[in-house]
């Protein structure tokens, strides 16, 4: 296979840390795993904590400061979420791949080349009950020459049985300082100018997570890009390109504040046509409701004018639209019965109606 150009290499892939003590933000994981890999005494390893900090590059990183690029590929089975993980995955490829035995730990090229595998389940927590039911007595019989990383978002979601056989690292989300200081190394590298307004609002539609603010800068790089003379090279076309807030929000898919503020002003009129025709609008203009409804949240719990009586109301009915999203329910209804309750709440309508008999 042809070697990947560097100008075509995403840039998350580009600038990812290679070295365990290069991971930003993560303080204690970084101590603990740094020691761990000292003493190549690795246990299995659960990390978790919210996309885009650094789990799975701290794992990549164990398993090569391990291994090194030669024993890498026999010693290490990297599977996530587009992989099928149901229970016949389990029983099949993981369990082959741990049961077969490895030679003793002898150095090789600078790097320690302990005496076992790692199989990385990264996004484990999407795997089914039966699939980490059935992992449990493969850890256990495997135990000597195989070590599992998991990776997930939520731990709650890891059934006990496995979560207590592994260290658990927690993964916190990067501070706004951090990922700034990040991002502006990027930017420099590939010659784009970023100002103060525009990294404040990266960092704000990104939420803490670094993977997703690199992405939006390279996106905007690939807009700006393709946007100017054709006949100079992308790098020349690119160098000292600026973005700005309005850049950044128009390739990040966020809506416009002014859109979620139109949508709470009509509900505040109390005026059911007027809420209606913004829902119409946002949906027209293809918005992604989901995160119309995340933008809606943050704007009403920081509304001075609304009451927690008020807010409360609107947080259950925002929950509750979420859920119905995520369960495939149609975005034009779920958006306006948000519309609808938002605005009762607002003008203190009762929370149910009454028919007459």
């Amino acid at each position: 296979m042809a070697p990947v150009l560097q100008s075509s290499q995403p840039w998350v892939e580009k600038y990812r840390p290679k070295q365990v003590k290069d991971v930003a933000h993560q303080d204690e994981v970084v101590r603990v795993l740094t020691n761990t890999l000292e003493t190549t005494n690795c246990p299995h390893m659960l990390f978790y904590g919210p996309p885009g900090t650094g789990k799975t590059t701290t794992a990549l990183a164990i398993a090569h400061q391990l291994f090194g690029p030669e024993l890498y590929k026999s010693r290490v089975l990297e599977l996530n979420a587009s992989d099928d993980r149901g229970i016949n995955v389990v029983r099949t490829k993981i369990k082959d791949f741990a049961a077969v035995a490895v030679g003793s730990g002898h150095r090789q090229g600078g790097y320690p080349c302990p005496p076992y595998k790692i199989i990385i389940l990264d996004e484990a927590d999407s795997m089914t009950e039966d699939a980490q039911n059935a992992l449990r007595r493969t850890m256990e019989t495997y135990s000597k020459v195989t070590r599992f990383f998991f990776l997930c978002n939520y731990i709650s979601r890891i059934i006990e049985p496995l979560a207590s056989r592994c260290a658990k690292f927690r993964f916190k989300p990067l501070s706004e300082e951090i990922m700034s200081s990040r991002i502006l190394h990027i930017c420099k590298e590939e010659g784009l100018n970023l100002d103060t307004e525009a990294l404040s609002t990266l960092s704000s539609i990104s939420q803490g997570d670094l993977r997703r603010a690199i992405t939006y800068v390279q996106l905007f790089a690939i807009f700006a890009g393709s946007s100017m003379k054709q006949s100079q090279p992308s790098a020349a076309r690119l160098f000292g390109s600026s973005i700005s807030s309005k850049d950044l929000i128009s390739v990040s898919g966020v809506v416009p504040q002014e859109v979620v503020e139109a949508l709470l002003v009509a509900c505040r009129s109390g005026n059911f046509d007027v809420a209606n025709k913004e829902v119409n609008n946002i949906i027209a203009e293809g918005y992604p409701v989901s995160q119309m409804l995340s933008q809606l949240l943050e704007l009403v719990v920081e509304a001075d004018d609304i009451s927690d009586e008020q807010k409360a109301r609107i947080c259950k009915k925002l929950a509750e639209a979420d859920k119905c999203l995520v369960d495939g329910a149609d975005e034009y209804l779920q958006l306006l019965d948000v519309a609808s309750n938002t605005m009762r709440a607002l003008c203190n309508m009762p929370q149910e109606f009454s028919y007459e008999t």
